[in-house]
């Protein structure tokens, strides 16, 4: 008798390409696992070169915090540098008026007028004194607003006392001191 394979060749068939697809999606799964390392890897290198270079910056960053920091010190420190300067500028250049004040004020002060006391808050000049009569400070007023270095005479208080069978007008003035270089130059 002929030899007769009873054995179902459809079932061997099938066993064999359960097998190969079984190969087939082992191999699949090591070359995807094989793709996903490799990717991991490249992602994770360049994430760390990123920090690194983020590192860099912010350092950097820092640095150039720290020397803005001492440009505006430096700016500070230049300004107030500027500013006392200046200041001894003006009263270098200030340093005549109160020798040119004091001598204008000689010259207008009439005979029979005294001066007890002087403040001067920048160019507002303020006099108490005593005078033998109104006239003689309406004299001393008349001189102030003739003067070139003083101006804007205003007298405030005028009191008339008697002291001993003598009159005295006690007065309180106001004028302003004046450089007339600088008026000239504003014309």
């Amino acid at each position: 008798m002929a030899k007769i394979n009873l054995l179902p060749w459809r079932e061997a068939q099938r066993k064999e390409k359960q097998q190969e697809f079984f190969a087939i999606l082992g191999v699949g799964a090591v070359v995807a696992a094989v793709v996903v390392i490799i990717v991991h890897i490249y992602f994770s290198q360049r994430i760390e070169a990123q920090q690194l270079r983020n590192s860099y910056l912010e350092d950097e960053i820092g640095l150039l915090d720290k020397k803005i920091e001492e440009i505006k010190q430096l700016e500070s420190d230049k300004a107030k540098l500027l500013a006392r300067m200046r200041a001894i500028e003006q009263l270098q250049g200030n340093r005549p008026l109160i020798v040119r004040f004091f001598d204008e004020l000689v010259r207008s002060l009439p005979e029979g007028v005294s001066v007890s006391n002087i403040s001067q808050s920048g160019q507002a000049i303020t006099i108490d004194g005593e005078a033998q009569s109104n006239a003689r400070v309406s004299s001393f007023m008349r001189k102030l607003e003739s003067s070139e270095w003083l101006e804007s005479p205003q007298l405030d208080i005028i009191q008339v006392k008697d002291a001993s069978e003598v009159r005295i007008s006690s007065f309180k003035m106001r004028f302003k001191q004046v450089i007339p270089k600088a008026e000239e130059e504003e014309s």
